[in-house]
């Protein structure tokens, strides 16, 4: 790496004090200096440099940002693009001579970089398909104006830059775990272990030596305390029940080898990608390890566990804008369950009444209510008939008390539920498609600025939010852990599409 700790040559933070005069002078060739879009960002700043102060490139911005660039090829970028060496070797010799025009030049090509790297970073790949229901989540290409002003207004130039702060904090993390995934087991020999065995603690044969070969050990049979130690943490990191043993899963895992890893390290890269910042308030939700996110102000606000959907009934990556709750709501019964679990209570003497149902004529707006006995629920149960049958509202209904809409064509929404117990379970891939929340009402707090409340006991009351808030449903199979990566079963098989 180019940039590690400090630049020598690069000057140390400076006092809060600044040499106006100094800046001044800076701005002037600036304004010489500077065209097109950096002319545009410049000019609503009166020429003021971004990069430097009291005669000095800003040490600490500086360092970020040619650190990130640095590191570029962790992005899928080539790093050989952005010049980090060339903006070095620039900014040593301002410094050294403390020439304005220099300084500005400096600045101006600080400020290019950074433009030209955030619009490359924030390009949608074309290896993920997301689909998005509205104009404000579509992609747009970054404004190199735009860029720059986010960046002036941050509270810290540097920890904006350090953090990548236009990017996800998830995206971030992943990308920092994608060098340590490699350093920890990216070198390791290539070689496979035999299938047809099971290795155990205790152990001592020549297959036990190719595993310990395998795993970067001093040569030996032995399963010793060593080894043990080194499958575990294998386990751990690749989403394996950390026992120990290197049975059939494990050796599996081994013999994909890190090209195998590595690869969907990249695509789970290019995934988070395309969710933003945490200065845009906004909600995500990771079907792959049933969680949510929300965001606003730079920071994280909160999370929480979800139920996400079934692999026959998958959570599909897609973005939109929720722009009201539904409080008191109906739970429209998916057709396949009304066959498979409502006609045959009907038919063995259930009531729709008893059981708090409806049964409707269609799926219009305008539908009609049906009376129990006008159907033919013999032609339901056998699937001849396709019969809408909604839950009325109440303390058992599958979409408890409330859920947020994001207007699609799936009828996918996230909501509130009465079934607790799946939250405790860690794979939470039970629903729909749609998305279970574990505190809706804390989620609508965080929309309303208070708890969404019911004026009455009448069901479907749309309450619109204060202002849209978008929300992104990805797909993400890998995620940081405190002291690395750990990657997560593929349960829809979207990893090798």
């Amino acid at each position: 790496m180019l940039i590690a700790g400090s630049v020598p040559g690069m000057a140390a933070a400076q006092p809060a004090v600044s040499d106006t005069a100094a800046r001044s002078s800076v701005a002037a060739e600036i304004r010489s200096a500077a065209s097109g879009k950096l002319r545009d960002f410049y000019g609503t700043r009166g020429y003021w440099p971004l990069w430097s102060d009291n005669g000095k490139v800003r040490a600490e911005p500086a360092q970020a940002l040619l650190a990130l660039l640095d590191s570029a090829d962790q992005d899928g970028l080539r790093s050989r693009d952005y010049d980090a060496r060339g903006l070095l070797r620039a900014i040593k010799e301002a410094d050294a001579s403390g020439d304005p025009k220099a300084l500005a030049r400096v600045d101006v090509a600080l400020s290019k970089a950074l433009a030209t790297y955030v619009a490359d970073v924030r390009r949608p790949s074309k290896a993920v398909k997301m689909r998005y229901l509205d104009p404000e989540v579509e992609p747009q290409a970054p404004d190199a104006a735009e860029v720059l002003r986010a960046a002036a207004v941050a509270p810290s130039l540097a920890t904006y830059v350090e953090k990548a702060g236009w990017m996800s904090p998830l995206y971030m993390k992943l990308r920092a775990a994608s060098g340590a995934y490699a350093t920890r087991w990216g070198g390791l020999p290539a070689v496979n272990v035999p299938t047809d065995v099971k290795l155990r603690p205790g152990g001592s044969s020549g297959e036990i030596a190719i595993l310990r070969h395998r795993l970067g050990l001093p040569d030996g049979v032995d399963y010793d305390k060593a080894l043990a130690a080194k499958v575990k943490l294998f386990q751990a990191d690749h989403g394996l029940d950390a026992d120990g043993i290197a049975g059939a899963q494990t050796i599996e895992a081994l013999n994909r080898g890190p090209g195998h890893y590595g690869r969907i390290l990249q695509l789970n890269l290019e995934r988070a990608r395309l969710l933003p910042g945490p200065w845009v308030r906004h909600v995500e939700v990771d079907a792959a390890s049933a969680r949510l996110y929300y965001y606003s102000g730079g920071e994280l606000d909160g999370s929480m566990k979800v139920v996400a959907g079934a692999k026959e009934s998958q959570t599909p990556m897609m973005a939109g804008m929720i722009r009201y709750a539904t409080l008191n709501p109906y739970w429209n019964v998916p057709p396949d369950l009304v066959e498979r679990k409502i006609a045959p209570k009907i038919l063995d003497g259930a009531t729709l009444r008893k059981m708090r149902y409806e049964a409707l004529s269609d799926w219009t707006a305008d539908a009609q209510t049906l009376n129990q006995s006008e159907i033919d629920w013999q032609a339901v149960a056998a699937g001849q008939r396709e019969l809408r049958v909604r839950q009325l509202p109440g303390g058992n209904n599958a979409m408890g008390k409330i859920k947020f809409m994001f207007p699609n064509d799936l009828g996918i929404y996230l909501h509130d539920t009465p079934d607790r117990a799946l939250f405790a379970k860690p794979v939470r891939h039970f629903s729909n498609g749609c998305v279970r929340l574990e505190d809706a009402q804390r989620l609508g707090r965080w929309f309303f600025g208070k708890t969404p409340t019911a004026e009455s006991d009448a069901p479907e009351q749309y309450v619109p939010l204060p202002r849209p808030v978008p929300v992104y449903l990805t797909y993400l199979t890998v995620v940081p852990t405190a002291d690395g990566v750990q990657f997560l079963p593929d349960d829809y098989g979207r990893d090798g599409e």
